[in-house]
């Protein structure tokens, strides 16, 4: 697939690949039990957090089936990283990738989370040609189905006991958006980077 060049920046954010410096500000929200929740893992401490951030170090292009494509989400103020977000490429035949993200609750509420996913989406529909790209989330997980519901996804399924997921059988909602059903939301020219303004007003 076409390369990604770096830093990618939004009207109030940059998206760059991850830093072993990074670890302590990752460690802020990677550590705490409310982010964890409807995560894989559990909270983690620092040497899993570092081995986390050395891992997303190393993925920052999209060639093969099952690659990931893992983004700091720098406040350029501060130069904190405030979250994470992810482009799985699932299929590189059919065009097909996976959406992900992971923020400081500090952060969350401010519309960040909903304008580096649109980047991501941006990345992926207008520069890397995807045709579909899909979200998944915990079926309790209300923020992250309104993040992607605000993205302009639609939710196409809920996955009944899908796993045993700490402690309890886990539902999941799946949400997918077409590159067709992008480029008509979107003015000719517009994109989520500094080229323009934000293309939605975010609320999260």
């Amino acid at each position: 697939m076409q390369r990604i060049d770096f830093p990618i920046a939004t009207a109030r954010l940059i998206l760059r690949p991850f830093r072993p410096e990074d670890a302590e500000d990752v460690g802020d929200y990677q550590g705490r039990p409310d982010v964890a929740r409807f995560m894989r893992w559990e909270p983690r401490g620092s040497e899993d957090v570092r081995a986390a951030v050395e891992q997303m170090a190393w993925e920052t292009q999209l060639g093969s089936d099952g690659d990931c494509l893992s983004l700091a989400v720098v406040e350029p103020g501060t130069e904190t990283v405030i979250g994470q977000v992810e482009l799985v490429l699932l299929s590189a035949e059919h065009r097909q990738g996976e959406l992900g993200c992971v923020f400081h609750p500090a952060h969350q509420g401010k519309g960040f989370a909903t304008e580096a996913a649109l980047a991501v989406l941006h990345l992926g529909f207008d520069t890397l040609g995807l045709h579909r790209v899909i979200g998944r989330c915990h079926a309790d997980n209300a923020a992250s189905a309104g993040l992607l519901e605000r993205l302009g996804m639609r939710r196409e399924a809920r996955f009944i006991g899908t796993e045993f997921f700490k402690g309890a059988w886990r539902d999941d909602l799946v949400y997918a958006m077409l590159r067709r059903e992008w480029s008509a939301d979107r003015p000719a020219g517009c994109s989520p980077t500094t080229a323009g303004p934000p293309l939605r007003s975010p609320k999260a």
